[in-house]
């Protein structure tokens, strides 16, 4: 990689870590529907609270390791990050239960102009418009194979607000903080991932039976259950370590539109490996529109004057904002 150019570098890493969160992404999204379905262990919360056990374990390992360096992330920041992670995780698991299955996919698609509409506001991000066209593309591709039956009810509807608002400023706090105070992956996470591991852990429960009414504590382990519940917290330290680092290289939104490849990927692996039932010519046409509006996004918001930030946002590393500006946005 000695001899690449500074861009080909980038774009090596930009893939790899693209590839590694789609990876880990589509793989803990089968091993947790095995995990659900096949073994019953339907405690979506809970479990969550263990994925962040889990990364807690391998930040520490890092910080062992030499390969994490000290670094301060202000308590108040902390506090807020953990209510918008926290209410995204609850909020799209009630938004599941309340609502119907084309109605939960809507909402999943309103975090992209959520996430562009706060970068806008607080980054003052300016779109041109092949990228504006290219996320419609994706959205109506997306919205294509995945969303059926719509059916609308007032507490619903209140979830998914909760839901895709709480997303969205998750993953824009992530880019936010790592600029901010200049904390690589590895950092945040070592601040996050205790607090929500613990926060969870407290209400997971509660939140599962609320809407399973099965008590976690009650639930009949088995060999297997017991591997495939292990393998998915293990699966669990790679997608949260890979969502702060494409995040932190690119940003929310771009994390949203280009994430889209994970639904195409999971609808082919479903009908590949549990049969085609629902494979239709609306859903490859979805498929099609959404992988082609993803190519067109990266290439459009890759042009100068695509998506461009007009204002910098301040840091603490001086060193940090100049390679910024060097480096210009993606």
């Amino acid at each position: 990689m000695s001899s690449l150019s500074k861009s080909d570098k980038k774009k090596v890493l930009d893939f790899a870590a693209w590839s590694f969160n789609i990876s880990t992404s589509v793989g803990i999204i089968m091993v947790n529907k095995a995990l659900m379905a096949t073994y019953g262990f339907s405690f979506a919360t809970t479990l969550t609270g263990l994925h962040f056990v889990t990364t807690t374990m391998m930040t520490i390992v890092f910080r062992w390791l030499g390969l994490s360096q000290p670094s301060h992330l202000p308590l108040h920041d902390l506090i807020k990050f953990v209510i918008f992670s926290n209410l995204s995780i609850v909020g799209m698991n009630v938004s599941l239960m309340w609502n119907s299955v084309g109605f939960y996919q809507i909402a999943k698609l309103c975090m992209i102009p959520a996430s562009c509409l706060l970068e806008v506001v607080f980054d003052h991000v300016h779109y041109s418009r092949d990228t504006k066209l290219s996320i419609t593309v994706v959205l109506i591709g997306v919205a294509v194979c995945t969303v059926t039956d719509v059916s609308v009810n007032a507490k619903g509807l209140a979830a998914a607000v909760i839901a895709v608002w709480s997303t969205a400023l998750q993953q824009y706090y992530v880019h936010f903080l790592q600029r901010k105070y200049s904390l690589n992956s590895f950092n945040l996470l070592g601040h996050t991932a205790p607090a929500q591991a613990g926060s969870l852990l407290l209400v997971g429960p509660f939140v599962d039976f609320l809407l399973t009414g099965k008590r976690v504590d009650h639930f009949g382990f088995t060999s297997l259950a017991t591997i495939f519940l292990t393998l998915s917290c293990f699966i669990a330290i790679g997608v949260n370590l890979s969502q702060f680092i494409c995040i932190g290289r690119f940003s929310a939104v771009s994390f949203q539109v280009l994430g889209h490849m994970k639904t195409v990927l999971v609808l082919s692996l479903g009908f590949l490996f549990f049969g085609k039932e629902g494979l239709n010519f609306q859903v490859v046409l979805g498929m099609i529109l959404a992988v082609v509006g993803m190519i067109w996004y990266g290439n459009a918001s890759a042009k100068p004057g695509g998506k461009e930030r007009r204002s910098v946002l301040p840091v603490r590393s001086e060193k940090l904002a100049l390679d910024e500006k060097d480096d210009g946005e993606k």
